[in-house]
């Protein structure tokens, strides 16, 4: 018994001991730092940090400064960064023909620059389809008897009436390529445009292959010279022809060239002890909006706020390096571009990892912790977090992080978002998503501003409450501690959910 007890009372002196290793340097994670490095990741200068432009580019320089400081070594060989491409399309010159005549951009047709290439297209029949609506719920198909394969489609605007979702542009173009149609010309009364359309494409991830499905809007004047008439049919003189394939050459030039830009995650790792061979991941988005029609968005919430948390626990845990206190496992501190365009950055990674995942014990994801949600009407508004992905992937991860909360920081920690009904699908958002697909335990850490300043102008960092951010960046720290330094890696017992299953 006596031996039993003092084996007891030994375990309960090195978890004390462990626990107060970690409570010595949870303060240099502090709002003064927190406010010090939002106020320049989220100001004027970085230009709202649009994935693969300059302020983005800049954002990413000074992330790497900080880990350079810090002391954390290079996580991607010799370089902090980890680069990747993305591209931007620029249309310089365009015409379109029917039957040789000759019709003016925006004021009776323009085009998704996504969906040409480079050089001209000759299109000489062309189907249309009524509205086009395909709704096997409603046993409505527009689409029936048509032979749309390899052909560009012409279709109405609208849903003809039947009040289907499956009327919307969107879904017709989806009904259209699931039926192997070459593209869409959408008939819309909206000419001549009000505001120019852009001849610059937003910047996207991946270059498509094969042929593009062309996407064009057209006016009733182009229709009507597709559909063999001289004269310009009305829409509801349209919604009388009969479907079919007509018989008109349609040329279509484009001068487009697609420029390659360059954009990275940045990544910085404190090796560990005994288990440098395994890691714990902390993550955060350092992109955001941009600037769009000269007004900057500054992204102070969403999501400078994760970024300069996970420069805050790199310092943390550099000062328990340097005191003789190196966690067992090595860390990794990054932070991805590209997650509002579609978290392509930490796709990138998962696609392309540096370190194993199979040893990558856990990622905790921070994507805006720095405000209070409006919508959170309760007593604790001051006191809490939302966490994502408590109950998925791991048992491990929901005791672990609330005994951290429990002993050190006492938060509400809220897992409505948890919940599968959450019509907001919170758990597929952020970059932790794209290790939870490749079987990674995660945590999502989020405030919930979801209303307020969400993506908006105002996202700014007045707005921050430094206080209960860094009670929340102090908790993360706590659990991400613990999953550091314990003994085993957590367990990957319970199945990953997918989207829609």
């Amino acid at each position: 018994m006596k031996k039993h007890l003092l084996v007891a009372f030994s375990f309960a002196t090195l978890m004390v001991s462990a626990q107060d290793k970690a409570a010595r340097y949870a303060p240099v994670i502090s709002a003064k730092g927190l406010k010090e490095k939002l106020t320049v990741i989220a100001s004027a200068e970085m230009e709202g940090r649009e994935t693969g432009m300059p302020g983005e580019r800049k954002a990413a320089a000074y992330i790497e400064e900080q880990f350079r400081k810090i002391g954390l070594q290079p996580g991607n060989g010799n370089s902090y960064q980890m680069t990747y491409p993305v591209y931007r399309d620029e249309v310089s010159d365009k015409s379109l023909r029917v039957n040789g005549r000759s019709f003016e951009w925006d004021k009776q047709y323009f085009f998704n620059l996504a969906s040409v290439s480079n050089g001209t297209l000759i299109i000489n029949n062309t189907v249309f389809a009524g509205h086009g609506v395909v709704d096997s719920a409603k046993s409505i198909n527009d689409l029936s008897g048509l032979d749309v394969k390899g052909k560009m489609v012409m279709v109405l605007d609208g849903d003809g009436g039947t009040g289907s979702a499956a009327g919307s542009s969107f879904a017709k173009m989806n009904a259209l390529r699931r039926a192997g149609a070459a593209g869409v010309l959408m008939i819309s009364t909206a000419f001549p445009k009000a505001t120019a359309t852009a001849t610059t494409s937003n910047i996207y991830f991946r270059q498509a292959t094969g042929a593009p499905f062309v996407v064009m809007t057209i006016s009733p004047e182009i229709a009507s010279a597709l559909l063999g008439r001289t004269a310009t049919l009305s829409i509801n003189d349209l919604k009388t022809i009969k479907k079919g394939t007509y018989t008109a050459e349609m040329q279509l030039m484009v001068a487009k060239k697609t420029t390659t830009l360059e954009t990275s995650n940045v990544i910085g790792v404190l090796p560990g002890t005994d288990k440098k061979d395994e890691y714990v991941f902390l993550t955060a988005h350092h992109d955001h909006l941009g600037m769009r029609n000269g007004q900057i968005y500054y992204g102070a919430d969403d999501d400078g706020s994760g970024t300069v948390s996970v420069i805050q626990m790199a310092e943390a845990f550099a000062a328990a390096a340097k005191k003789g206190d190196r966690p067992r496992r090595s860390i990794a501190f990054m932070t991805v571009s590209g997650e509002e365009k579609g978290l392509w950055g930490s796709e990138y990674y998962s696609e392309h990892p540096i370190y194993p995942l199979d040893k990558t014990t856990v990622n905790l994801n921070i994507d805006m912790v720095g405000r209070v949600d409006t919508e959170r009407l309760t007593a604790d508004s001051l006191n809490y977090v939302y966490v994502i992905g408590h109950d998925k992937l791991s048992s491990d991860l929901a005791p672990i992080n609330e005994g951290a909360n429990n002993k050190f920081t006492k938060l509400t920690l809220d897992y409505k978002y948890d919940d599968p009904k959450d019509v907001n699908r919170i758990y597929y958002r952020s970059d932790h998503y794209n290790f939870a697909r490749k079987g990674v335990p995660v945590l999502f850490f989020y405030d919930g501003m979801l209303k307020a300043d969400y993506h908006k102008i105002s996202d700014t960092v007045d707005k921050i409450n430094f206080d209960l951010m860094q009670k929340r960046v102090q908790m993360i720290y706590y659990t991400a501690w613990e999953m550091a330094n314990r003994d085993n890696m957590l367990k990957r017992d319970i199945p990953l959910t997918m989207p829609g299953r």
